[in-house]
């Protein structure tokens, strides 16, 4: 059975990093050319494999009542779609943008079961002193309704957060010298754990990367790690069933001559022939 893949753009961004709401809808921009150039292919190509099996969903928060009810709004749309058998890219504004995802991964028991690998340079527990105690893009996983699945973090450059308050979040984090120095040790986990996840969701706050390589986001932090590194991390998970893909946190207004957009809109397109093209084979 051919599984089809659900684009929602939610370009969520108050309450921290003010303009990834904007980087949200440029990816959403990004998917609909992606599709549209596919259509008018008239050879045969790689992205056959997921001609029209992908649908684009936008949500505006341009009215206060949109605003007010954002998390169930995204809570709602999620629901929706996994339930109705669909792989989900979701195209976030801020981090905390995402959180809808992590309450619905964790609702009716079902956290015990859902694995999710979050490739972020922070932590985004933080309870310091200068940070608003309110929901926002760097606390948001203090502030779920429901149970959190098992997180485990990779390519984190967090300095503050001492490893007891971690572990009380994170199934294991990894950070970024750690993702550059095992490798493999580090990949072979993510296997073994995706495994024995009834579902995977991969989340990837843009600003893991190294700024060299995506400069367009509101935090960023040095020693990030390569692509092609990360690359090979986020294969990693198909060893399990990933239903659902997060992206969040790119702001364009900061990227450097299309940089992080040319990556994350070439990684959109990797995802979603590697969510496809297995599945064309099998066929």
């Amino acid at each position: 059975m051919t599984t089809k893949t659900t684009v929602i753009v939610f370009p969520f961004d108050a309450f921290g990093a003010g303009g990834t709401g904007r980087g949200a809808e440029l990816l959403g921009d990004t998917v609909r050319e992606i599709l549209a150039d596919n259509k008018q292919e008239t050879r045969p190509t790689r992205t056959d494999a997921y001609r029209g099996l992908v649908k684009m969903r936008e949500v505006s928060f341009g009215t206060t009542k949109a605003l007010g009810s954002w998390r169930s709004i995204g809570r709602q749309m999620l629901r929706q779609t996994l339930k109705s058998g669909e792989r989900v890219l979701w195209l976030g504004g801020n981090h905390l943008s995402v959180l809808p995802v992590y309450e619905e991964l964790g609702a009716d028991g079902s956290a015990a079961g859902s694995l999710v690998v979050q490739f972020d340079a922070h932590l985004d527990v933080y309870q310091l002193r200068d940070i608003n105690p309110n929901p926002a893009h760097g606390n948001f996983l203090l502030h779920s309704d429901e149970t959190l699945p098992t997180i485990v973090n990779i390519g984190h450059r967090d300095l503050f957060l001492p490893p007891k308050e971690v572990s009380t979040y994170f199934a294991a984090a990894y950070t970024a010298l750690e993702v550059a120095t095992i490798t493999d040790r580090i990949r072979s986990d993510i296997r073994t754990r995706a495994k024995k996840a009834k579902r995977v969701w991969i989340d990837i706050d843009a600003d893991v990367f190294d700024p060299a390589a995506v400069p367009g986001v509101n935090m960023s932090l040095p020693f990030g790690p390569d692509p092609l590194t990360l690359l090979s991390l986020i294969d990693a998970c198909w060893a399990g069933n990933v239903v659902g893909i997060s992206i969040s946190e790119f702001d364009p207004g900061r990227d450097d001559r299309d940089t992080g957009l040319t990556l994350l809109g070439w990684l959109i397109e990797w995802l979603l022939l590697r969510w496809h093209e297995g599945e064309a084979d099998e066929e």
